[in-house]
């Protein structure tokens, strides 16, 4: 299934049922007042999100969406049916809004969180409504207002607790496949991963993170080269950042210092919180070399860094329980930070 992350839908709320002009016209009663009934309220459109979904694809094809209207009123006193709200389903991690204006309408998270995007119109008065001691017999009644229409945005970033940077073929899909479930493409060539993967990390029984897998960035990346950057916001709700470096690239240390240095650039040239985001160095590919460690240290002394660091071999899974275990246990310790908070 091909992944799409935005898409532009157009709504449209029930309009409210008109009320109606009715007098009671019944045998033996020759004095009958006024019975129109009101109409019914229109159907809202209400957002909701689903684990069912993991892709904004089906908005492609159907994007007009339009709710009950209300019906109009009866006589003897009887109300119009009200139209029954539509729900239209999204993925866990849609962000909603308003196409026109920008205004960032709801954020839906998790399984059944709802979002209402366009309520319907009020159904109009019946004449039952204006009878008054001067106005025995009205013949007035009014409309139903119209439904809220509006164009909505749906961006979905997908909800993952780590995310993985790194150039093409720095082997941040190995790594997926080699510490969860997920089996994203893996091939040697550049931009073999072309969507976004998402993979669940059980470190034991009770403790499990969910990280994600985005295409590679380039230098220049935020000018369009490569794939650009329109993958980079799934990693926006991510806790940690893991910097995948292929150690096994056959260039002097300043080199290799200076495409980390880049990577780090076309990040905060895309989004000031990404690049705030905690970032972890991880050196893939070290069963490639004799002596891994000390290329690590030659680059970690030049680039000044003072961040965790790890070194794996994802093809062989060298490192990477560790790695893991590590990750989960800083996760556990922010998370614990946010609910003290």
């Amino acid at each position: 299934m091909k992944f799409i992350d935005e898409a532009i839908i157009s709504i449209k709320a029930g309009d409210g049922g008109n009320g109606v002009v009715s007098f009671r016209r019944e045998k033996y009663i020759p004095k009958g007042g006024p019975d129109g009934g009101d109409g019914g309220n229109g159907g809202s459109i209400v957002l909701q999100a689903t684990t069912n979904l993991n892709t904004l694809i089906d908005f492609r094809v159907n994007n007009q969406f339009r709710a009950v209207y209300g019906q109009s009123g009866k006589s003897k006193n009887r109300s119009g049916l009200s139209g029954e709200d539509l729900i239209i389903f999204v993925p866990c991690g849609t962000k909603v809004s308003n196409l026109e204006t920008g205004e960032e309408i709801g954020d839906l998270l998790n399984q059944d969180d709802q979002c209402l995007v366009a309520n319907g119109g009020y159904g109009g008065k019946g004449n039952a409504r204006f009878k008054s001691s001067r106005n025995r017999a009205p013949r007035q009644s009014t409309d139903g207002s119209s439904g809220e229409k509006r164009k909505l945005l749906l961006e979905l970033n997908l909800l993952a607790d780590v995310g993985l940077l790194g150039y093409p073929n720095a082997g941040k899909s190995t790594f997926i496949r080699c510490i969860s479930a997920a089996k994203p493409k893996v091939a040697d060539y550049p931009f073999t991963t072309l969507s976004p993967n998402l993979g669940l990390v059980r470190v034991d029984y009770e403790n499990s993170f969910v990280v994600a897998d985005v295409p590679g960035i380039i230098k220049g990346a935020s000018e369009g080269t490569g794939l650009g950057l329109e993958f980079l916001k799934h990693l926006s709700r991510t806790s940690i950042l893991l910097h995948i470096v292929d150690l096994f690239e056959p260039q002097e240390v300043s080199r290799v210092c200076e495409s980390i240095r880049a990577l780090v650039l076309e990040l905060e040239k895309f989004d000031s919180g990404l690049y705030q985001k905690e970032r972890w160095l991880v050196f893939n590919k070290t069963d490639l070399l004799e002596d891994p460690q000390s290329k690590i240290t030659q680059i970690i002394e030049n680039l000044a860094w003072e961040g965790p660091v790890f070194a794996i071999s994802a093809v062989t899974s060298n490192g990477t329980a560790d790695l893991s275990d590590q990750i989960m246990i800083r996760l556990n310790e922010l998370y614990e930070s946010e609910d003290s908070n």
